[in-house]
């Protein structure tokens, strides 16, 4: 049995102010059984209906479309826009890009469309979108990566939904700045993990640190994933929709048996209160909340683990191409950017000024 069975019926609604999925089903002591097995479902007596917190979870369960944006978005678009704006999402969904492109390229084109209020969007002309970049550069002052971002979204619409591919010729992108990334000391990294006393905050920090993994790709790990005989973790569809083969670090074994069995985890390896993948947010407050402890004042968020984890592994003398494909990094050139932070034999070059 799964909710793909047709006694289930899934619906939208609200409980108590909150977004909510309502359950549907002629009683019967097996379905409502399955329900609360699989899922933190509660009775609502006024509406007579099972229900679930509306997320991301429990939609992809019961086999529902997710929401790329919500109605504070779709509101403040005009009625002549709408239909495009629509448009825009179903090409998106086509090309079966991630959930985060979904919804950062569907929000940068909003943008757009709120200055244009009842203007047509397919009518802009080169020139009025050359405009409109440079408008986000001078007046909303947004950074070079924020408009790389709207470029990128605006360009979409333009060249993959209208086949418009000169409409960006003469409008130039900002220059990316580079900048080295921000990491941790070994002896940083020890005061964060014995900073950190729950079971289950520790080995988040742990795994991210001990795998390189990004922090999407930590609370979307699954138990199914871990291959303890192997020692090896199965990382599933990371950024750019690429599996990949990440190592099990030895040390980490014992404590994940010991997780499980106070835990007692069913999908996802790190559950939330409803037994939904752990939310990246929550795993960012853990790091906030094990730097403020361990007394470190650095302005690193948690991306500094997998960073720090690909520069201390440099500096032992692993193999470029094998950080590289432990990153999951598609070019060489992304993963040499740790080769300006590792050498350590910088360190050990003395100033002139040292001999003056």
């Amino acid at each position: 049995m799964d909710f793909s069975d047709k006694r289930f019926q899934f619906s939208s609604g609200t409980h108590n102010g909150s977004n909510v999925i309502l359950v549907q089903f002629e009683k019967d002591r097996q379905l409502i059984s399955f329900l609360r097995e699989h899922t933190k479902a509660r009775w609502s007596a006024s509406q007579k209906k099972w229900y679930v917190t509306d997320n991301r979870h429990y939609r992809k369960l019961f086999g529902l479309p997710e929401k790329i944006t919500g109605k504070a978005v779709l509101s403040k678009i005009h009625l002549v826009n709408l239909p495009e704006f629509q448009r825009f999402q179903e090409h998106l969904l086509l090309k079966r890009y991630s959930q985060n492109t979904l919804r950062t390229y569907s929000i940068e084109f909003a943008q757009l469309l709120y200055i244009l209020k009842s203007y047509p969007v397919q009518e802009l002309s080169p020139e009025r979108l050359r405009s409109y970049f440079l408008y986000c550069h001078e007046k909303l002052k947004l950074s070079e990566s924020e408009i790389h971002s709207r470029m990128n979204a605006v360009k979409f619409y333009f060249e993959q939904v209208l086949h418009r591919q000169k409409m960006f010729f003469d409008i130039p992108r900002p220059k990316k700045k580079l900048l080295l990334p921000k990491m941790l000391s070994k002896a940083e990294i020890k005061k964060i993990i014995a900073a950190t006393l729950n079971l289950k905050h520790s080995l988040v920090l742990k795994v991210c640190y001990g795998m390189g993994l990004r922090v999407s790709e930590v609370v979307a790990l699954k138990l199914s994933d871990i291959d303890s005989a192997e020692m090896l973790v199965r990382i599933e569809q990371g950024k750019g929709k690429k599996d990949r083969i990440a190592v099990l670090p030895q040390s980490l074994l014992p404590e994940l048996r010991e997780y499980y069995l106070s835990y007692r985890p069913k999908v996802y390896l790190f559950e939330g209160k409803e037994g939904e993948a752990y939310s990246v947010r929550s795993a960012q407050a853990v790091f906030r909340k094990a730097m403020e402890k361990a007394g470190i004042r650095k302005k690193v968020g948690i991306h500094g683990l997998r960073h720090s984890f690909a520069t201390h592994l440099m500096e032992t003398g692993t193999d470029i191409r094998f950080i590289q494909e432990l990153l999951g990094h598609n070019s060489i050139k992304t993963t040499q950017i740790y080769t300006h932070v590792t050498d350590l034999s910088k360190s050990r070059i003395k100033s002139p000024l040292d001999s003056l």
